[in-house]
């Protein structure tokens, strides 16, 4: 397989032609600041010198369990001996990492995915590249690029946790429609029904507004992020907000009427997490824990704890930055400024298994999915994007469709998904393209955020 190097110099591929659309209408203080979508050890043994390393579908591991200290299901993110945490807060507390942290990473530097990270360091200057690319076995290939700590030059770990950001949405979306084919919650029901009283403002009124309509972003909601974030980010890195906090902040706003147009808004989320917290009468982060993050194994996924700043696992550091400013340490933070709409850990391998898991129907009745999967038209984002209940699809130029979400937040950006025939891939690097030091202007940005795409395509096209 080829892997020109134009295809990571400029936008010209399906999903990477969408960076420039896409960030001209959302790359502002909100995205630089990183909580707009768009978009641990690895558990496996070496596949071979010179070959990428794979994760055998079957037991999450490639080659002996006891060698790589692995667990035993398909899911399994990081070994114990990784410090990678898990959704019950397992792992290395410190967030260090144990033992080796590139083994079982690909060492071929002809395998064109790995060129592409390598691009994306030593051109776009990410401090980070790590890849989990999933073939339709369930054999997983490990990537990483550049370095994991800008001080010390610690290497990147292999399948490293980062903050998925809005990729998180699709974990909230899955509970509210669990809740739909328990019965608990109507689609159609406004969200009056469950928050009475509460969502009211300009132009807002929560007797209009549907459950669906939050999940599709066709709500009308504002979103309340600029305001969170303040005259100073950095500052807004280490605040505590309550969910209701962050509504007040977007009702301050005036609203648009429901159903009138896609426009995304991460306070719909904030909204659907009070529902559920309403209608199940406990937390969300245990929801979602108990109903996602377990029941399909995923061992190196978490929502962070009220208070909680730190990464528990095996990690690369985040970086930030404005616009041609060093690069920043933002690795700790209160992820509370995303809530619902943002705060998960995880791993590039996790979160393809959380994708492919919910395509194939394991986390949803049918219907339910039927529901999660009908789209409406999001081109706003960029061409050809469709967006359904928290799971968007973008056309792939080698044919097919990628659905996922993607996700933005300080530090991290991941992004990727799966196919109908559950070929899956995540890319996550450590600065968000607006913050890299070879960024100097809104246009460089939008080429470097095309160059991430564009390798999650071509991780899947090549």
């Amino acid at each position: 397989m080829s892997f020109p190097h134009h295809r990571f110099a400029s936008p010209t591929t399906s999903i990477a032609r969408a960076a420039s659309m896409h960030l001209r209408s959302v790359l502002s203080t909100v995205l630089v600041s990183a909580l707009l979508g768009s978009s641990a050890l690895l558990a496996g043994c070496s596949g071979g010198s010179g070959a990428p390393a794979t994760t055998d579908a079957a037991s999450g591991v490639g080659g002996s369990g006891a060698e790589s200290g692995a667990g035993g299901d398909e899911s399994s993110g990081g070994g114990e001996d990784a410090g990678s945490g898990g959704g019950g807060g397992g792992g290395n507390p410190s967030g260090e990492c144990i033992g080796d942290p590139t083994l079982h990473a690909n060492t071929d530097p002809e395998d064109v995915v790995q060129q592409g990270a390598d691009r994306l360091v030593r051109d776009d200057k990410f401090p980070a590249v790590l890849v989990a690319v999933r073939d339709r076995d369930g054999q997983t290939r490990h990537y990483t690029a550049g370095v994991g700590d800008l001080e010390t030059g610690a290497s990147v770990p292999v399948d490293g946790q980062v903050r998925i950001g809005s990729n998180s949405k699709p974990f909230t979306a899955v509970v509210v429609l669990q809740l739909v084919g328990e019965g608990k919650v109507d689609l159609d029901a406004p969200i009056e029904t469950y928050l009475p009283d509460l969502v009211r403002g300009d132009g807002i009124d929560g007797r209009e507004i549907t459950v669906r309509q939050l999940l599709q972003h066709t709500s009308g909601l504002p979103d309340y992020v600029a305001l969170a974030l303040g005259d100073d980010v950095f500052e807004a890195l280490h605040t505590y907000f309550q969910p209701r906090a962050l509504l007040d902040l977007a009702l301050a706003q005036p609203g648009k009427a429901p159903g009138a147009e896609w426009a995304y808004s991460n306070t719909n989320y904030i909204v659907a997490g009070l529902i559920v917290e309403k209608v199940t009468g406990r937390p969300l982060a245990e929801e979602i824990t108990r109903r996602v993050i377990e029941r399909i194994g995923l061992r190196s996924t978490y929502i962070p704890d009220v208070g909680e700043q730190g990464i528990r696992g095996c990690h690369p550091k985040g970086y930030h930055a404005a616009l041609g400013e060093p690069l920043r340490d933002v690795t700790e933070l209160d992820s509370s400024q995303a809530g619902a709409a943002g705060n998960i850990v995880s791993t590039p391998s996790d979160v393809n298994r959380f994708f492919t898991a919910l395509l194939g129907g394991e986390l949803l009745d049918a219907a339910q999915l039927e529901e999660m999967r009908a789209t409406v038209d999001a081109s706003s984002m960029w061409p050809g994007y469709r967006y359904g209940l928290g799971l968007s699809s973008s056309p792939l130029r080698c044919g097919g469709v990628l659905w996922g979400h993607g996700g933005d937040i300080f530090g991290y950006e991941t992004s990727g998904g799966v196919t109908e025939d559950g070929r899956a891939v995540t890319v996550a690097v450590t600065a968000l393209p607006s913050a890299v030091p070879s960024v100097h202007t809104l246009e460089e940005a939008y080429a470097a955020y095309a160059n991430v795409l564009a390798l999650a395509e071509a991780a899947l096209c090549e």
